[in-house]
C-alpha cells in the first residue's frame, strides 16, 4: 500500500511540475465583458461594467466592440482607449509617477500597522511578565504558619 501511495504522490508531483512549466495557452479573443471590468466610464468614474445607462458608457462600449471586431488584442484595445480618453480610463493605476503611490501607500500602511501591533504586543507581554517577576510571595506570619502546620497534621 505504501508503494502505491508513494507512486501516486510522485506522479502527482511530476504532473504539477509539468503544468507549471507548460507554455501558456495562446491569448484568446478579447471580449467586451472582459474589458469592461478593466476600464472606467469616463463620466461616471466607476468600472464600465457598472455604468449601464450612461451615454458615455454606451459610446465607450461601441468603441470597444469596434476595436474587438478589428481583431485588436486586449492590450491594444486598452492602449487605444488610453489614447482616446486618457490614462484615467484604466481601472488599475500605472506603475510610474503618482500612480505608483496608489499601490505603495496601502501596502506601507498595512505593513506599518502590523509592525506597530507586533511591537505593542511585545511591550504588553514584557510588561506583564515584569509585573509577575517583581511580585514576591509574602512571608507567612507566625500565627499563619502555625495554623498551616496544624491543618497539615490534622490531614494526616
Amino acid at each position: 500500500m505504501k508503494v502505491r501511495s508513494r507512486n501516486a504522490l510522485v506522479a502527482g508531483f511530476v504532473a504539477a511540475s509539468l503544468l507549471a512549466i507548460a507554455p501558456a495557452a495562446p491569448a484568446s479573443q478579447p471580449t467586451l465583458a472582459g474589458i469592461e471590468d478593466q476600464v472606467m466610464c469616463t463620466v461616471c468614474g466607476v468600472p464600465l461594467s457598472m455604468a449601464r445607462e450612461a451615454p458615455a458608457a454606451k459610446r465607450e462600449r461601441v468603441l470597444i466592440r469596434s476595436l474587438i471586431a478589428q481583431g485588436l488584442s486586449e492590450q491594444q484595445i486598452k492602449d487605444e482607449l488610453v489614447s482616446t480618453y486618457g490614462r484615467e480610463v484604466l481601472v488599475e493605476p500605472g506603475g510610474t509617477g503618482f500612480d505608483i503611490w496608489v499601490w505603495l501607500v496601502p501596502i506601507a500602511l498595512t505593513t506599518g500597522g502590523v509592525a506597530l501591533l507586533a511591537w505593542l504586543l511585545f511591550r504588553w507581554r514584557r510588561a506583564a511578565s515584569d509585573d509577575l517577576s517583581e511580585r514576591q510571595p509574602s512571608a507567612l506570619s507566625a500565627e499563619d504558619s502555625r495554623l498551616v502546620d496544624a491543618a497539615l497534621r490534622d490531614a494526616d
